[in-house]
């Protein structure tokens, strides 16, 4: 009974993680650049003294699926766009150089560039671009941004600063407890000239949320069988004691 027993709670265990990662996905169905997170389970035998008749399941690495989200336009001069792969480099909450897709940017109170999320938007140097006021500011596909002023000399272009644009090997690429990717060595990703932006678009989270619902509805019914097994574990333990007692 304990081996039954043993199983069904570790199965369950393992349900409600997985339910809990898909209800973190379907929660930021809108949230701008997502990448839907995925998880992989495998045994492993439970070592110590005796027979190895224990196996207990472990998430594997947390991954990322990385496919396209769709593209939104929605006309605002700070929103941009990744045209195919590529990241946004920005400066993370413990001051590392850290990348996302989600290109919902504005300018922050002392006027530099920033994610929604007040996170300041990187260039290829390390530093970070500062929006002059009264200006007209344009995003080039390149992620250079120009300003012309609103007073003075018309059509006086100037180039305030360029956002750096990365595109390293998904496989170098691990998301952060923050939401953000990092490289896996520590190290900041080279710029990538190749990478493009699409000014005045947003790019939706890639999580089709049909899949998440139903993905949400199966793991709750195999969470609840393992419930049920551990159930029939205590009763058939139950039942095993009262023919003991009988029979002393």
């Amino acid at each position: 009974m304990d081996r039954m027993l043993y199983l069904a709670m570790n199965g369950a265990k393992s349900m409600l993680d997985r339910q809990n990662q898909v209800a973190h996905n379907l929660a930021n169905v809108n949230t701008a650049g997502y990448r839907t997170e995925t998880t992989a389970f495998r045994a492993l035998p439970v070592d110590g003294p005796g027979a190895k008749t224990r196996a207990f399941v472990v998430d594997s690495t947390t991954g990322t699926d990385f496919a396209l989200g769709p593209l939104h336009e929605t006309g605002r001069v700070f929103d941009v766009a990744i045209e195919g792969k590529g990241f946004l480099a920005v400066r993370g909450p413990d001051g590392r150089e850290a990348y996302t897709r989600d290109g919902a940017l504005q300018v922050g109170a002392n006027g530099v560039l920033e994610t929604h999320g007040g996170l300041p938007v990187l260039t290829e140097t390390g530093g970070t671009i500062v929006i002059p006021p009264d200006n007209t500011i344009t995003i080039g596909r390149d992620g250079t941004l120009s300003a012309v002023p609103l007073v003075g000399t018309p059509n006086n272009t100037t180039i305030i600063g360029r956002i750096k644009l990365v595109n390293p090997p998904e496989k170098e690429i691990q998301r952060g407890t923050d939401g953000l990717f990092r490289l896996s060595t520590g190290r900041n990703a080279p710029p990538d000239n190749a990478v493009r932006l699409a000014s005045g678009m947003l790019e939706g989270s890639n999580v089709n949320a049909v899949e998440a619902i139903t993905s949400i509805i199966s793991v709750s019914r195999q969470f609840d069988m393992q419930v049920r097994l551990m159930q029939s574990a205590d009763t058939n333990s139950r039942g095993l004691s009262q023919l003991l007692n009988l029979n002393s």
